[in-house]
């Protein structure tokens, strides 16, 4: 798929199959996260396949825009290493080009993707990082839910030039 096909067409997908996606298909999606820009190419992700489904379901029961994970069957939580990146503004800004790049690149392999966010949400990112067992010094920033589609959703041209300025505001 066109690189501008794939932005201007791809939609947040919220309903599933329940089919597991493949290693192949999963290895694509973590090398587009991995592919990212980043400031001072600090690299500060982690990437936590989710694919249990006791998991999936802890997640989906507190965290209230994550209802479809299980039907999804893969989660993937982007976190932030703040050893890396103390400056928390960087590391969200890196982890989320991540996960843009990882949305994109689901849709392009035919896969629908959400994202779901767990920063900055206190009690999301807490309760996902005791789930996980995440480090102190790794802060989550947000979950890709991604699986086999059960919906088609239209693409819409949402350009509105009157929030473009030129020179000044």
């Amino acid at each position: 798929m066109d690189v501008l096909e794939a932005i201007f067409t791809r939609k947040s997908i919220r309903k599933y199959t329940g089919e597991s996606i493949t290693e192949e298909q999963l290895k694509i999606i973590l090398r587009a996260g991995f592919a990212a820009p980043s400031a001072h190419n600090r690299q500060p992700w982690h990437f936590v396949v989710i694919r249990d489904r006791q998991t999936l379901e802890k997640i989906a029961s507190s965290h209230p825009y994550a209802k479809m994970l299980p039907q999804a069957g893969c989660g993937i939580v982007v976190c932030g290493d703040s050893n890396k990146e103390e400056r928390i503004g960087f590391l969200a800004e890196d982890c989320s080009a991540a996960i843009q790049n990882m949305l994109l690149a689901a849709h392009g392999i035919g896969l629908g993707a959400v994202w779901c966010g767990l920063y900055p949400a206190t009690e999301r990112a807490e309760e996902v990082s005791g789930l996980l067992g995440l480090p102190g010094n790794t802060i989550p920033i947000g979950l890709v839910v991604t699986g086999h589609k059960n919906e088609e959703r239209k693409a819409v041209d949402q350009y509105d030039e009157k929030k473009v300025h030129y020179e000044k505001w």
